[in-house]
């Protein structure tokens, strides 16, 4: 009770109840959350959400897109959208205001000649592309990071604060900026991380 003060010790225990009651298989949810298309996300074991958590599931095939592992933890005010797949691993941890998204409206790749993603269409109505996001076990999301479709992020990796992944990362690596790009690898031997040469 020290750590929260008197009516944080409160509201932490109101949550804890509705966690019990609407989501049994979390470990705690911070109410309000924002979920839409709950029957098709995967809630995994030990969940904890934060404040203002939205996940929106709007899947194409009326499949499950959305799977977490166990024992992740997300926090406030992540935005985790999926019309194809995303699945994040066991022991995630996301920071806050993290944004990770499956798809896009319209096509911008440069390959396919796709009139109906032209800058005369209204964006709302470009017809909506996606590719699988995977997000591996023991992954860290730092403050305000941008996961964008396609992107696979191997197992033990860092991401730091404000990147927005383009492209997959390789597992035990830390990768920052923008575009992000692995810069620290993990040495097993050393028991270091060390910079990875240019």
């Amino acid at each position: 009770m020290n750590s929260y003060g008197f009516f944080s010790y409160i509201r932490l225990i109101f949550n804890k109840i509705l966690t019990i009651c609407l989501f049994s298989e979390c470990r705690l949810i911070r109410f309000p959350i924002y979920i839409r298309g709950r029957r098709f996300i995967n809630f995994g074991s030990g969940l904890t959400l934060g404040v203002g958590a939205r996940i929106e599931a709007y899947p194409l095939n009326n499949q499950q897109c959305i799977s977490f592992g166990n024992n992740v933890q997300i926090n406030d005010y992540v935005h985790i959208g999926a019309i194809s797949s995303i699945i994040i691993g066991d022991n995630v941890l996301i920071a806050s205001k993290v944004y990770i998204s499956d798809h896009n409206h319209g096509q911008y790749n440069g390959i396919d000649n796709n009139v109906l993603s032209s800058p005369n269409i209204y964006p709302v109505n470009r017809p909506l592309s996606s590719k699988a996001i995977i997000i591996e076990d023991n992954v860290w999301l730092g403050e305000g990071v941008c996961i964008l479709p396609g992107v696979k992020i191997g197992s033990g990796t860092i991401i730091g604060a404000g990147s927005v992944v383009t492209k997959d990362v390789p597992k035990n690596t830390i990768a920052v900026g923008n575009p992000a790009r692995a810069i620290k690898l993990y040495d097993f031997e050393k028991f270091l991380w060390k910079s990875i040469e240019e």
